[in-house]
């Protein structure tokens, strides 16, 4: 096996990469399995994810064509998913039993039109583990603040989540809680419960940059791309207190991991940005980073090799202190882009369902 960056990524520096996207035709082509052996360990998708992939390709439309046949259009859409999340938790299998469970998962997400219903998030991502029945699966739920009570039940019950959707400190706060609060609640042996915490980063420069360049002062676009880094430094300073002392080592005791911080919407999406500014300013143990093709590829060719997370934690604070002097709300901004991201899923949902619907009225 050829040794890449992502291999040493994880050897040194105890980040596990993984990658941001699942399509039929990189599981039936062998593209997923040859990311795994350059590294690749575990997968996430969502549902822009899954509507790009079967809009864009003719892969599915037998099976649909088949689905459509005996139930509707929407109960097909999920057929046809669970039939992916299962592939590709097949070709993630080994990662995880190498790992001993640490790492090898792939991640499904809920309807986006449960992001507000904390009731139907439990029974669906309850659903969801009782009929896949594989112990690498994640289930994903938003860090709404209706997600966070379903957050904390789906742990208690001993099932792994992975909880997207963060956009700030005091909300990650809260999931960290929810997954202590959950472990509590469980009992037993808790070495078999696995969780990270997706904090959304390269989405904070948008709206924070968009916020600076309405100020339009020298002191305010020079902060433009340095709030998320700096949050993101912040964020892992939060993971190390909380995951120490008295109540973490209780429940270390019983065998509890630790809920890992996975940085997301790590690709660029300013051009004038290093192309790995949210990959290589956030390196270090118990991290993931899961990354869009086109992002795991630059990092392979010159990626960092260095543990960087905790680097300049003090310039972090500074940052956001002086974003703060300006007016600029990084609560707000969260609660935005928030609101933004659970649109986005909400509308590519539905984009997709209709596309298929029309597909389903060719067929008919």
């Amino acid at each position: 096996m050829t040794r890449t960056r992502l291999h040493d990524l994880y050897d040194a520096h105890g980040q596990s990469p993984w990658i941001d996207n699942l399509t039929r035709n990189a599981l039936q082509d062998g593209a997923l399995q040859r990311h795994v052996e350059r590294g690749i360990r575990g997968v996430t998708s969502n549902p822009t994810i899954f509507q790009k992939a079967i809009s864009g390709s003719d892969a599915y439309d037998d099976q649909f064509a088949e689905l459509i046949k005996e139930c509707s259009v929407e109960d097909a859409y999920w057929r046809v998913v669970l039939d992916d999340i299962k592939a590709a938790l097949a070709v993630l299998r080994p990662v995880y039993d190498a790992s001993g469970g640490t790492d090898g998962f792939v991640s499904l997400e809920l309807s986006p039109s449960l992001a507000r219903d904390t009731a139907q998030s439990i029974a669906d991502a309850r659903r969801f583990h009782e009929t896949i029945a594989l112990p690498n699966l994640f289930v994903k739920i938003p860090a709404t603040v209706e997600g966070i009570p379903a957050i904390r039940d789906m742990y208690a019950e001993g099932r792994n989540i992975n909880i997207t959707l963060i956009f700030s400190i005091e909300r990650y706060a809260d999931v960290v809680d929810a997954y202590l609060s959950g472990l509590e609640a469980l009992g037993g042996d808790l070495s078999t419960v696995a969780g990270v915490a997706s904090f959304f980063v390269s989405r904070v420069d948008t709206e924070v940059d968009r916020r600076l360049e309405a100020i339009g002062t020298d002191e305010a676009l020079a902060l433009r791309g340095k709030a998320a880094v700096a949050q993101a430094k912040l964020a892992y300073q939060l993971f190390l207190e909380r995951f120490s002392g008295p109540r973490w080592e209780a429940l270390a005791a019983r065998g509890a991991r630790v809920q890992r911080p996975l940085w997301a919407s790590t690709s660029t999406k300013n051009a004038a940005y290093p192309d790995l500014l949210y990959v290589d300013t956030l390196i270090g143990p118990d991290t993931v980073n899961t990354m869009p093709d086109a992002t795991i590829d630059a990092f392979d060719d010159h990626g960092t090799l260095r543990r960087t997370v905790d680097e300049g934690v003090d310039d972090a604070r500074a940052t956001l202190d002086r974003l703060a002097g300006l007016g600029i709300d990084m609560e707000d901004v969260a609660d935005r882009l928030e609101e933004e991201g659970v649109a986005a899923f909400v509308k590519s949902y539905d984009e997709l369902i209709q596309a298929l619907q029309d597909k389903a009225n060719t067929l008919s």
